[in-house]
């Protein structure tokens, strides 16, 4: 019985934990407008933490969408017009965001 105890204390301090590390996440707000991620000008890089939230919000009248060109994990979004995408990035490393529909429209996304 003496050594159960400390392994039922010990899974329910890990499940505890396992509970908690979401909530230390952050998110990040990118702003997608007409021809363009976050400002006018040169192409933006926006740097985040592993499990941090990005969430890409429309501003402009154009569509356009989000899509990994680069990167260690591909994703996309649909093409809109309004609205949000989100994705919570698990993998570090460096990714090129482009909207396949405006060949400029590019950023980098760093994920540490």
């Amino acid at each position: 019985m003496r050594k159960v105890l400390p392994l039922v204390l010990l899974a329910a301090l890990g499940g505890t934990l396992l509970v908690a590390a979401p909530a230390l996440s952050k998110r990040k707000s990118v702003e997608v407008d007409d021809n363009y991620f976050v400002h006018r000008g040169a192409p933006s890089t926006v740097a985040v933490r592993r499990g941090d939230v990005v969430e890409w919000e429309w501003e402009g009248r154009n569509p356009h969408n989000v899509t990994v060109a680069r990167g260690p994990v591909k994703f996309h979004s649909r093409t809109q017009r309004r609205g949000t995408y989100e994705k919570r990035m698990r993998r570090s490393g460096t990714y090129r965001i482009i909207c396949t529909i405006h060949a400029g429209m590019r950023m980098t996304l760093r994920v540490r």
